[in-house]
């Protein structure tokens, strides 16, 4: 039995493990500190399309009437420059102003912790201390650089619900 010799296996170039490498943990970094545009794993009723909608008691860009939905709170709940975290639906309502209601998803673009304090019309993340902003939820302060994604809600008579 005659075997054919057998041919060098030619390895890839330093430069194509070095660029593959980098791309892997490029990939990889984004992966962990990028925030996500996508819906379908957003808390329920989080909308990343910022689509406004009108109507409730001057409830803001996302809250609208109707009687679909949780409901959170009352309005008297919701304090004039601050919000509540609600953990288990993951979202944070807010009050800007007197009688406008604003609600985002309580994950922090950074890293996805929870939310917690929010005063003064800012919203903090107690991991890494990124701020946003109580009215649109646009970034104040980093390390964050992604806005909080908001979420619909309805404010009908005293009521605020998820929508």
């Amino acid at each position: 039995m005659t075997s054919e010799p057998l041919q060098p296996v030619q390895a890839p170039a330093r430069r194509t493990v070095v660029a593959a490498v980098g791309a892997t943990g490029l990939a990889v970094a984004l992966t962990a500190c990028g925030g996500s545009d996508d819906t379908s794993s957003s808390p329920a009723g989080a909308q990343g399309n910022g689509s406004p909608s009108s109507g409730g008691t001057d409830g803001g860009e996302n809250a609208t009437a109707g009687s679909g939905g949780t409901v959170l709170a009352k309005t008297s709940d919701i304090p004039e420059g601050g919000g509540k975290v609600f953990a288990d639906q993951g979202v944070v309502v807010t009050q800007p102003s007197a009688g406008r209601f604003k609600a985002f998803s309580s994950k922090c673009t950074h890293q996805g912790c929870a939310v917690r304090d929010i005063s003064n019309g800012v919203i903090t993340c107690p991991c890494h201390n990124s701020e946003f902003s109580a009215t649109d939820g646009s970034v104040k302060k980093g390390p964050a650089t992604q806005p909080l994604s908001t979420a619909e809600i309805t404010v009908a008579g005293d009521e605020i619900k998820l929508a």
